[in-house]
């Protein structure tokens, strides 16, 4: 179990991932979308007891469909989504995967929101699909 580094696209904010995450999703939501500028993101479950970053992240207040808070850090100087933490999932932090130094060895297992997947996105093989959230 390596653990794991990332940063933003400047290097003013730093991580380090203690171990393998426990999860690796792809969210389809429209906020996601947004937040990236991409299609989907890709997430990280991680505890968040392992999980340590150096630099200071501005954070974002959103509401996920529980109406929740999701708090979504990211870069104050690039603007880089670094990770979120989601009310409902207390002690987990999602990481955002483009943001990893090396992305090899993860594949995702889940796809959640997948009824706001690009119409020419194909599922990817092996990937339980959600139409909404998982569970």
């Amino acid at each position: 179990m390596a653990d794991r580094e990332g940063g933003c696209l400047c290097g003013a904010v730093r991580y380090v991932i203690k171990g393998e995450p426990m999860m690796t999703a792809v969210c389809h939501c429209t906020h996601c979308q947004r937040q990236s500028g991409g299609v989907f993101s890709t997430n990280l479950g991680v505890a968040e007891t392992n999980y340590a970053q150096t630099g200071e992240t501005r954070v974002f207040e959103d509401r996920g469909d529980s109406g929740q808070p999701v708090w979504r850090h990211f870069c104050g100087a690039c603007g880089s989504p670094i990770i979120s933490k989601v009310a409902v999932m207390p002690g987990l932090v999602m990481v955002k995967a483009g943001t990893l130094d090396d992305m090899s060895g993860l594949t995702p297992s889940v796809e959640v929101y997948a009824d706001h997947a690009a119409p020419w996105m194909a599922p990817i093989p092996g990937a339980r699909r959600f139409a909404q959230g998982a569970g």
